[in-house]
């Protein structure tokens, strides 16, 4: 829908024919007579909702994904890669140094550090091997139980 060159009226008018969910609710609960203009509705929609605009995501955001306690490798990894795809402009270097540091996987971490740079389909393909142990392990320690 283009406004282009429009009036305050048609506006007003056209700006809840563009909302849906959680913001027609809030459209509908304005105070009768709160919107005089156009800008009014703006104003108001930037402050009820701009908190909820995702943030840009930086490479120094990967140092916060860590391994958890317990999880295993092949859910860290998950974790990892989908963060790495928010993240325009990541470096492989970068990547794999940021993974390297949240990584709770000792024999992994020690493999990695052999290195001084992987791409990330190299860690991939070796992070096979790994995962691949741990899961044996795990399904050993089941079956002693």
């Amino acid at each position: 829908m283009n406004l282009e060159g429009v009036g305050n009226e048609v506006r007003c008018r056209a700006f809840p024919v563009t909302l849906a969910g959680t913001a027609i609710r809030w459209f509908n609960r304005l105070p009768q007579g709160s919107v005089v203009a156009f800008s009014d509705i703006t104003h108001a929609f930037l402050v009820q909702f701009t908190t909820r605009i995702a943030k840009e995501k930086y490479p120094i955001n990967l140092l916060r994904v860590t391994q958890r306690a317990g999880e295993p490798t092949r859910k860290y990894l998950d974790r990892f890669n989908d963060e790495c795809l928010e993240i325009d402009g990541l470096t492989d270097s970068v990547a794999s140094l940021c993974l390297t540091n949240g990584l709770l996987n000792e024999d992994f971490r020690k493999h990695l550090t052999t290195k001084p740079v992987w791409m990330m389909q190299e860690i991939q393909n070796v992070a096979r091997e790994y995962i691949n142990d741990e899961e044996v392990s795990q399904v050993v320690a089941a079956n002693k139980r």
